[in-house]
């Protein structure tokens, strides 16, 4: 009885147990590490740490972790105690952090990104400010090769520097970086593949990013500018089908925000049929729900976030039917060892 039990359990997890390509990126299981932002970083020089060795390595077991957002440059940061690539210093830092990860038998990539900036408007950067940008982007595509990633993701999601390019609220410009605002994202995608053999880089989406998802303080303002409209739609439809045309390992797409237990999978089914590639679909996921967004063929893996940060044995749990424990939003971005290396595997009662 028990024994069947467990098999049950086992086959109901089944689809994010099979193997998976991304491009050149082989995974065991399809359950990603969506990449957490927490502020353990607490030093002069923005250098990964011991602590950051051990979270992602307890993580291992992941199919793919795709690490924290990492500044590309010293002019990026945008919060403290967050994490660079752009020093000697911090890319052997990160080779530690990859060599245990790899020792364990993961996989990881590092998400490389620019936060967007309400005090200067992507109207006012000049063609020469750009064409640095770019050329931070690569040369921080480069220094996670050398430090031992196994490939980058790009962010462009969210409210970052390269999802305002995309924003017909917050583009302006009149040059060929306005609208539709791809241009911007595609140089980019250019310069960070052009660092890797094969395909090894995934870019970061959130199309329907709307007031939902914005900070606590945000929710209020009656012109908040990122909302997932039919016109913003429409507009990624288009990018997403030339991000298909170049060399990428995977597309991640960030969903609604749920309006209940289920995400919605229609959101993800108009996008897999534009991009020609492996497609991670994020938000909102548990177990079930990513199993099935899988076995319908709308997506190749699912990245799960706020579940990986209490349960880094999440990939197990899943698998033998286990409870997931609960994290502490109180311990996010606190720094230290608490809430963030000292949750527990699961144990019998």
């Amino acid at each position: 009885m028990i024994r069947q039990q467990q098999d049950n359990e086992f086959d109901e997890a089944r689809p994010l147990l099979r193997p998976v390509a991304l491009g050149n990126l082989r995974l065991p299981n399809r359950v990603v590490m969506a990449p957490l932002t927490r502020c353990r970083a607490t030093n002069e020089d923005l250098v990964p740490t011991d602590l950051h060795a051990a979270y992602y390595g307890q993580r291992a077991g992941a199919g793919l972790i795709v690490a924290e957002g990492a500044w590309v440059s010293a002019e990026a940061i945008g919060l403290p105690n967050v994490p660079g690539i752009y020093s000697e210093r911090q890319v052997a830092a990160w080779r530690r952090v990859t060599g245990l990860v790899h020792a364990l038998g993961g996989r990881i990539v590092l998400q490389l990104w620019r936060p967007g900036d309400d005090s200067r408007p992507v109207r006012e950067m000049s063609v020469p400010d750009l064409d640095r940008l770019i050329a931070e982007f690569g040369a921080a595509s480069g220094n996670a090769r050398r430090a031992g990633f196994d490939g980058v993701e790009i962010a462009a999601n969210g409210t970052h520097l390269l999802a305002r390019f995309l924003n017909r609220r917050l583009n302006r410009r009149t040059d060929g970086y306005g609208l539709p605002g791809h241009r911007l994202l595609l140089e980019i995608v250019d310069v960070v593949t052009a660092a890797w053999d094969g395909r090894r880089v995934g870019v970061r989406l959130s199309p329907y990013w709307s007031v939902a998802d914005a900070p606590a303080a945000d929710r209020s303002r009656a012109d908040y500018p990122f909302t997932g409209d039919d016109r913003t739609l429409a507009g990624y439809d288009a990018l997403v089908a030339e991000l298909g045309e170049r060399p990428l390992a995977y597309l991640h797409l960030r969903g609604p925000a749920p309006g209940g237990p289920v995400p919605d999978l229609d959101a993800f089914a108009r996008y897999r049929k534009l991009f020609d590639g492996p497609l991670i679909a994020n938000h909102g996921f548990d177990r079930d729900s990513g199993s099935a967004i899988i076995d319908a063929g709308l997506a190749d893996a699912v990245s799960f976030g706020r579940l990986f940060v209490a349960n880094p044995d999440l990939v197990a749990r899943f698998a033998l039917g286990h409870e997931t424990a609960a994290d502490d939003p109180g311990t996010h971005y606190t720094g230290g060892a608490r809430g963030y290396v000292d949750h527990p595997i699961w144990s019998a009662p």
